[in-house]
């Protein structure tokens, strides 16, 4: 799509209704798609990427109609024709669409309704406006992305983490669903930064960020303390995956041991890794959560790093140590 010709998705729910408009936008610099049922509409979403929906729904209410095109279109904006006489089309559209928006989702595309008698030049108007409104909320995005995620790796920000920190901790205590706290530290790094151009350290930052977020899932989240020290969460994760993934990461960072743009010689790259489970009420605050994950950390720090270490087979005061190992 180009700011010049914006793809704009007729979707003629009601076949031959949108007539007159098609005819209308084919005279104005528009990339056009028409659809004729709900399924086509849903697939040209995803393949034609609109920058604008315009809708004649296929019947006058249609709740579940719109309440199924409000949650594949995202932010994209929807212009919805309907009747003059149809006093009740605002308030329907604006039921049935906001059924369909997820709580938590705080920005999703703008709709208005046409009158299917007014001229197409307030149709021209209309399509302009939500244009314009969808470029307002993509810039707005940026912003926010920006402000919350490391340049660098594209991870969390420090405080962003803590926030989500704090929401997925207290959620884990209320519903006593399990929850895992993994923190990973560079072994070495300063030594790549004094051997090598700082570039060759800011490569290997980068590479390590794009690691974790491939072996991550949706609802997981990481991000970057700062540094070398990066922080993951593993919502509805008990030990032993928690040892899965963090076993995958220790050795996908240890992967990118080789040659680097800018090196003088191979880089080795590995990583210390602590982490610490919670299962909704075996440990009695936050705080606890971090500070294990801190101490298994420190721990795979001193037996020579490229390690990870679960919190909890550390051996209690007073025992010998336990052999230094990678969870299975």
């Amino acid at each position: 799509m180009t700011q010049e010709n914006p793809r704009i998705l007729v979707a003629d729910h009601r076949g031959g209704a949108l007539a007159e408009r098609l005819r209308f936008l084919a005279t104005r610099p528009y990339e056009v798609r028409v659809s004729a049922s709900l399924r086509e509409t849903l697939r040209l979403i995803e393949a034609f990427r609109p920058a604008l929906i315009l809708l004649e729904p296929l019947t006058r209410g249609g709740p579940a109609e719109l309440e199924a095109l409000d949650l594949a279109r995202g932010t994209i904006p929807l212009l919805i024709q309907a009747e003059r006489d149809d006093r009740e089309a605002p308030l329907r559209a604006g039921r049935a669409l906001d059924a369909a928006a997820p709580e938590h989702e705080r920005t999703r595309g703008a709709w208005e309704i046409l009158l299917r008698d007014a001229p197409d030049e307030e149709l021209e108007l209309r399509i302009a406006r939500l244009l314009g409104h969808a470029r307002l909320l993509h810039e707005m995005s940026e912003l926010r992305h920006r402000a919350s995620h490391d340049d660098r790796t594209d991870l969390l920000r420090v405080k962003a983490f803590q926030a989500r920190l704090v929401e997925h901790f207290s959620a884990a205590q209320r519903h006593k669903h399990e929850l895992a706290l993994v923190l990973i530290d560079l072994d070495k790094f300063g030594a790549i930064n004094k051997r090598h151009d700082h570039t060759v350290g800011d490569i290997v930052i980068a590479r390590v960020g794009e690691v974790i977020r491939r072996n991550l899932r949706t609802e997981d989240v990481a991000g970057r303390p700062g540094g070398d020290e990066f922080a993951v969460l593993l919502p509805y994760t008990g030990k032993i995956n928690a040892a899965r993934v963090v076993t995958r990461l220790r050795t996908e960072i240890a992967k990118l041991t080789g040659h680097i743009e800018g090196a003088r010689e191979e880089v080795r790259v590995s990583a210390s890794i602590g982490f610490e489970t919670f299962d909704g009420s075996d440990l009695d605050n936050l705080d606890t959560l971090r500070k294990h994950a801190e101490v298994a950390l420190r721990h795979a720090k001193r037996r020579g790093g490229d390690q990870a270490i679960y919190f909890r087979r550390l051996p209690a005061e007073g025992e010998p140590p336990a052999e230094p190992e990678t969870p299975q």
